[in-house]
Parts: C-alpha cells; sequence; structure tokens
C-alpha cells in the first residue's frame, strides 16, 4: 500500500498542484499505519535543500495542499477512508552526508599521524622532486 501511495501522490503532485514551489519535491519514503488511517511521507526537495527557509516554506504547503490530496488520492486508492497524509523532512541523506564527511576527516587525520602525506592538507606546495 505505501509504494502505491507514493506512486499516486509522485503523479497527483506533478499533475494536480498548482503551487510551483512544490514542483521540486521528491518523496523519498511512505509509511503507513497497519489500519490505513494515517501515512507518513518523507519529502526532500531537488532545488534550495540546502536553504532551511525555502524548507520550511515547502513544508508548510505541503501541510497546507494535504487535505486537498488526501481528496484526490481517495479513489484512486479504493479505500473507505484514504489515510491522513503527514508530511516530514527526509534527512537521511543530510545524516549520510555527514557521516561520510567525519569518516574522511578521520582517515585524513589518521594518515597525518602515520605521517603520510596529504594533498589537501598542503594544496599550494609543488611535489617533492626525488633524487
Amino acid at each position: 500500500m505505501a509504494e502505491l501511495l507514493r506512486a499516486y501522490l509522485a503523479e497527483l503532485m506533478r499533475r494536480e498542484v498548482d503551487d510551483p514551489r512544490l514542483a521540486a519535491v521528491v518523496i523519498t519514503t511512505v509509511e503507513v499505519t497497519d489500519d490505513l488511517m494515517s501515512a507518513r511521507i518523507g519529502v526532500r526537495l531537488l532545488v534550495g535543500d540546502e536553504d532551511p527557509k525555502v524548507r520550511t516554506v515547502v513544508m508548510k504547503s505541503l501541510a497546507k495542499g494535504a487535505g486537498r490530496l488526501r481528496r484526490l488520492i481517495a479513489p484512486r486508492l479504493e479505500l473507505r477512508r484514504s489515510p491522513e497524509l503527514r508530511f516530514h523532512y527526509d534527512a537521511g541523506h543530510d545524516a549520510s552526508r555527514r557521516v561520510e564527511e567525519l569518516l574522511h576527516e578521520i582517515k585524513t587525520v589518521d594518515r597525518v599521524k602515520s605521517g603520510e602525506r596529504v594533498e589537501s592538507d598542503v594544496p599550494n606546495e609543488p611535489p617533492e622532486d626525488s633524487e
């Protein structure tokens, strides 16, 4: 059900939503409760993802349009009652990027401690001649 809901929402957001701010929204996850009464939808932005103000505006727009999306999706799901749509910003990608940055820093520090030359530490120094 979650994957079906994700596909329908993506299509509806592309075709039916007139808000240009939502054009860059990508649905990353959909979690539906066992009783199908509520769906938690993770979203990210293709453009402006780094700007918290843009994220806030988009999340408010999604919250405001959730009722309309719910009404539009109801006939497609063929359920007595369509799930309540709750949108949240999916920060998983940000967290994984930060972990990668930290691992890179640790690796760099380990190289420096072991005496290896790290090119990013001395960017303008010419390579040493080996004679």
